[in-house]
């Protein structure tokens, strides 16, 4: 498995907005009534931000946003959830590519893989996703199961820690507030699973810029959290569940907006002064317009896409978009 400090160069930046018609970012839920998405569509002008919606069914979500799209290009979707698996993890399975892998779930010797175990006992290769509830489950339980010895075997590397940030949760772990493995489940059965032959992966099936020109849809997995510290959030000391916090954020939001005048805020501009509201979905609401914010920055040329070009990435792990390892 490759060294996080010894990556080799990503791939050069480039402008590819000529080739994608609307941009999606959903933030994601393993609960539907709390997945929103803010959408950015190309005009003449540059793009035309829309307030944050909610996702709404999934059976319908790529014909729904075709017909937002004003001209022609690709529908780039971005999704918080993880797309990919750790590649420790993959070597232990005899896995070799992540999306011949989504073919085989729930075939063969795979019927339970996405089925979240109960006990220690029901842990495994063929069932690594652990615990379906809170109780005496120990990170242990999953490592012992599975024959690794460290809990950075059950990370990605974009999903280690860096100087930008903490590390993220793991896909297999399902215990805590941003159930990520159980967002993850939802997310590959719904959206990626049915649709493998429709959809391109980024950046499984090639690079970000050369999938846009060649497909209609392009999926790809962000991290809002990567974000915020682009736009200018403090690493501390504030928390995107609190109305409060929100609302110390609308300068920044109004200081990206003005640094981009190819990008029209539209009537978004009063959400994001009153923190995307009170309710609940709120900070929903919030992600799902900080993750498009990362996604334009990627598609104007503006930030690389953070992939290393290596076949750990390419075929196992994968990768979110925009992220920049630093160390």
């Amino acid at each position: 498995m490759e060294n996080v400090s010894r990556l080799p160069n990503i791939r050069p930046s480039q402008n590819i907005s000529a080739d994608v018609g609307l941009i999606a970012h959903c933030d994601w839920s393993k609960t539907p009534s709390k997945r929103w998405m803010s959408l950015a569509c190309r005009t003449e002008s540059g793009w035309q931000i829309s307030a944050p919606e909610p996702v709404g069914s999934t059976e319908t979500l790529f014909e729904r946003l075709a017909k937002r799209k004003r001209e022609n290009g690709a529908l780039l979707l971005g999704v918080d959830f993880s797309i990919g698996l750790p590649a420790a993890y993959a070597k232990a399975a005899g896995i070799t590519g992540f999306r011949e892998f989504l073919n085989s779930i729930g075939k063969g010797k795979w019927p339970t893989w996405l089925d979240v175990a109960t006990t220690p006992e029901e842990i495994g290769i063929h069932r690594p996703f652990y615990p379906a509830r809170p109780g005496s489950a120990k990170r242990a339980h999953l490592l012992d199961a599975l024959g690794l010895t460290a809990w950075d075997d059950l990370l990605r590397l974009c999903e280690r820690a860096s100087k930008e940030r903490p590390a993220a949760a793991s896909l297999f772990w399902t215990m805590g507030g941003n159930q990520v493995g159980k967002a993850a489940i939802s997310g590959w059965q719904e959206l990626i699973i049915p649709n493998l032959d429709r959809i391109a992966l980024w950046p499984f099936d090639g690079p970000l810029h050369e999938l846009v020109r060649t497909n209609d849809i392009v999926i790809a997995e962000t991290y809002p959290g990567d974000i915020y510290s682009q736009i200018g959030f403090p690493k501390r000391g504030w928390s995107k569940r609190k109305q409060g916090d929100r609302v110390r954020f609308a300068d920044s939001f109004a200081q990206w907006f003005m640094e981009k005048p190819h990008v029209k805020p539209g009537a978004i501009l009063p959400l994001i002064a009153t923190g995307f509201g009170e309710d609940p979905h709120a900070e929903d609401r919030f992600d799902s317009l900080v993750g498009l914010i990362g996604m334009i920055d990627v598609v104007d040329g503006g930030r690389y896409d953070g992939a290393p070009d290596t076949p750990q990435i390419s075929e196992i792990e994968g990768w979110m978009l925009g992220h920049r390892r630093s160390g």
